[in-house]
């Protein structure tokens, strides 16, 4: 009973530690439950409540914005029922490409499922005791890649994606410099782990570095490789990644890139106030203020997740 309270505390939101160390011989049941549980807690059990109880009018932007891990809640339609339901759309949609894709690239259709359900969460549970290292294939591990980065980002974005107001995404903020991160850190990587280990193949040390880097800052924790097992400079920076995390209004866990901004510009206001003490430094996040109260709101639950 222990292990099962385990491994659905464990599911539910999404954090993916296990304590099954023989994954390969449980029974399918199980195992399409404990993915069920990651993309069920993914999009938010509350969030899917809006959804799917209208008569939850009352109160409903509360409960969907006490779901959404971000100082902002971006609605995609005046009615909260209504953003919810478009978002649980994207969710099922994105869960469903996914799965044919990686059909099509060749895994079975049992596995498929379950590794989709378990990218789109963000959570990580596999079918496999090595996990996504079990299968060889590229094609795979990339197609893995593109939905981590998928579900890392805000789905308001991908929503606007679809809707082709692509202005909205380039003007974004948060989306910059989270593709920005997974771009440098996974060219830093990938020169590092083909200079520094006997790799012979740029484009296995790309692929491996690239899918490591985008697992941990979306906080998955599918692994291809052992990064660990590369130099200890990488270690500290998959570290930081984690801590990191991926954009708000996502299925990621880690602090959110949005909190990180903030904290950052208004530790610039606060230096710049040093020398200009009467200036009126506001913080701007897409072009718009953040209010104090937000920005307070950001520090505590910072120093709050650190304690």
């Amino acid at each position: 009973p222990i292990h099962a309270l385990f491994e659905t505390f464990s599911g539910f939101p999404t954090t993916g530690a296990t304590i099954l160390d023989d994954i390969d011989n449980v029974p399918e049941g199980i195992l399409m439950w404990r993915s069920m549980t990651h993309w069920i807690g993914g999009m938010g059990i509350i969030v899917l409540a809006v959804a799917i109880l209208p008569f939850l009018g009352i109160g409903g932007m509360q409960l969907f914005s006490a779901e959404s891990p971000g100082p902002s809640t971006d609605k995609l339609h005046p009615r909260i029922t209504e953003t919810a339901k478009r978002l649980w759309v994207i969710y099922v949609a994105l869960t469903g490409l996914e799965t044919i894709l990686l059909i099509i690239a060749g895994m079975h259709w049992f596995d498929a499922i379950n590794h989709a359900m378990s990218t789109m969460s963000t959570g990580g549970f596999s079918t496999k005791s090595a996990s996504v290292a079990h299968f060889e294939n590229p094609w795979i591990h990339y197609i893995i890649i593109t939905f981590m980065i998928l579900a890392g980002m805000n789905f308001s974005m991908t929503y606007f994606a679809l809707k082709g107001k692509l202005s909205k995404i380039y003007r974004n903020d948060e989306f910059k410099v989270y593709i920005s991160v997974i771009a440098i850190v996974a060219l830093v990587s990938t020169f590092i782990v083909f200079m520094q280990t006997d790799e012979p193949s740029l484009e296995k040390a790309f692929r491996e570095s690239l899918f490591q880097v985008v697992a941990v800052i979306t906080t998955t924790g599918f692994v291809t490789a052992d990064f660990t097992a590369w130099v200890p400079f990488l270690t500290l920076v998959f570290f930081a990644l984690m801590f990191l995390g991926g954009s708000a209004g996502s299925t990621s866990g880690g602090v959110k890139i949005v909190r990180h901004l903030i904290i950052h510009r208004n530790s610039i206001n606060e230096l710049k106030r040093l020398i200009h003490p009467n200036a009126v430094l506001p913080v701007k996040f897409n072009g718009k203020l953040v209010n104090q109260k937000t920005t307070y709101n950001v520090l505590e639950f910072f120093l709050i997740y650190l304690l």
